[in-house]
């Protein structure tokens, strides 16, 4: 009877050491899930934080492109309404110097 008692006993003592070495293992595993978890978020976050930034250069760069585009459209219609329209403003060029010179001319002879 005795004998049965002791091989309960260290059956039990065999059963508390392999639950407490799978309980270790267990929070082990456990740790390296997390850290691996985390390692994977911050990697996400950092590849987020790179294309996101990649699309606002772009961004920056096409409204730039975009800008200057019109810009120089701007330019080209300026250059040809003043082709277009060379003698009304040599007319009317004209027409302001004949003004000031007529005016001193009053005034010159008060």
């Amino acid at each position: 009877m005795k004998q049965i008692i002791k091989e309960v006993l260290e059956a039990e003592e065999r059963v508390d050491a392999a639950l407490k070495e799978a309980r270790q293992r267990a929070s082990e595993m456990r740790r390296a899930a997390e850290q691996e978890a985390t390692e994977k978020i911050n990697q996400a976050r950092q590849e987020a934080r790179q294309i996101m930034q990649v699309g606002a250069e772009e961004a920056k760069k096409e409204a730039e492109r975009l800008a200057e585009e019109k810009i120089m459209q701007a330019a080209q219609q300026q250059n040809a309404l003043l082709s277009e329209n060379t003698d009304v403003v040599n007319r009317l060029v004209d027409s302001i110097c004949s003004l000031v010179l007529t005016t001193e001319r009053q005034i010159d002879s008060q």
